[in-house]
């Protein structure tokens, strides 16, 4: 029975991550499709792009909480019912997979980043915390959102590894899913990684869209 518990909690995962909450919200109020300008990326960066602050912060909000939600209703509640922490780490992977590929929008998604900060706060506030931490001390520094999702995202394993035993209990299974991400994350943002390396990386507030 565990296992079947175990294989709901994953596709409905995979169901929630689905939902591309840039493409909804935008919708809702009446703003053009991210996918049509900027990076065509449906994340809230390029949200932000519309010139709706709101529609960002709700598009952000809401995509870390798809990722937080499943991740915590396991930790919470799945011990019941037999599901232990290599269920977190999937159930964590199958949210940020459908993020990246969701099955409503043909599977073409975003880069993952506020999904990912949901899930990590779905293990541990205190992981999030840090990870966010990383994140806005390399944006107050470079401007470059995307150089502080890439390095918040190498650090996260690392939190995670190094703080284990002190702030929470290392499940193998977690630290494996917390590093797939990381590298998932790091090849959606190839394209990035390029313009940074050519010194062509838009900064922070420095586009608008067209």
């Amino acid at each position: 029975m565990s296992l079947a518990y175990s294989a709901l909690a994953i596709i409905a995962a995979y169901l929630l991550g689905s939902l591309s909450f840039a493409v909804i919200v935008s919708r809702v109020m009446g703003l053009s499709d991210p996918r049509s300008y900027g990076s065509k990326n449906p994340g809230a960066t390029n949200v932000l792009r519309s010139g709706s602050k709101v529609a960002a912060i709700v598009t952000l909000l809401l995509d870390a909480a798809k990722g937080w939600l499943p991740v915590f209703l396991v930790r919470v509640f799945g011990a019941r019912h037999g599901l232990g922490d290599g269920t977190v780490a999937l159930v964590a992977l199958a949210a940020f997979a459908g993020h990246l590929w969701p099955v409503f929008f043909g599977f073409k998604g975003g880069k993952g980043v506020a999904t990912a900060l949901g899930v990590l706060l779905g293990v541990s506030g205190w992981l999030a915390l840090a990870t966010l931490a990383t994140w806005l001390i390399i944006v107050a520094f470079f401007r470059w959102v995307s150089l502080a999702s890439l390095v918040a995202a190498a650090f996260a394993p690392f939190f995670y590894v190094l703080t284990a035993g002190v702030a929470w209990e290392m499940h193998p299974g977690i630290a494996l899913a917390i590093t797939v991400m990381a590298g998932l994350l790091a090849w959606r943002h190839a394209a990035n990684i390029k313009r940074l390396l050519q010194g062509r990386e838009p900064k922070l507030g420095a586009g608008k869209k067209a």
